[in-house]
């Protein structure tokens, strides 16, 4: 997914009607509801980046969560608060984890 660095150089098409790959059914109705922000965004003085910053950030969640479900958990879990150096450890072992499984979904 592309990102805007802004600098005044105009808005990229959105990213959720640019998507090359179609959107899970669990996800698909946070995909809509991205598209239409970005949508009517587009008719404002803000971008789209700003407006519709929490479906993107749910419909990455939900993406995720799909694709690798156990790792998703795993580093919620262990790095959701700071703890022992052996948490730390964990958090970034299953972070690593979660990296690999997305990688094998690319």
């Amino acid at each position: 997914m592309s990102r805007s660095s802004g600098g005044g150089r105009g808005r990229q098409q959105p990213e959720a009607e640019s998507a090359a790959v179609p959107v899970p059914g669990p996800c698909a109705s946070t995909h809509r509801a991205l598209a239409e922000c970005h949508r009517r965004a587009a008719r404002g003085p803000l971008q789209p980046e700003v407006l519709c910053r929490h479906l993107n950030r749910a419909l990455a969640e939900c993406v995720v969560s799909m694709c690798c479900p156990g790792e998703t958990d795993a580093v919620r879990t262990l790095c959701g608060s700071s703890g022992t150096a052996l948490k730390r450890s964990q958090c970034e072992r299953a972070r690593i984890d979660l990296s690999l499984c997305l990688e094998a979904h690319t």
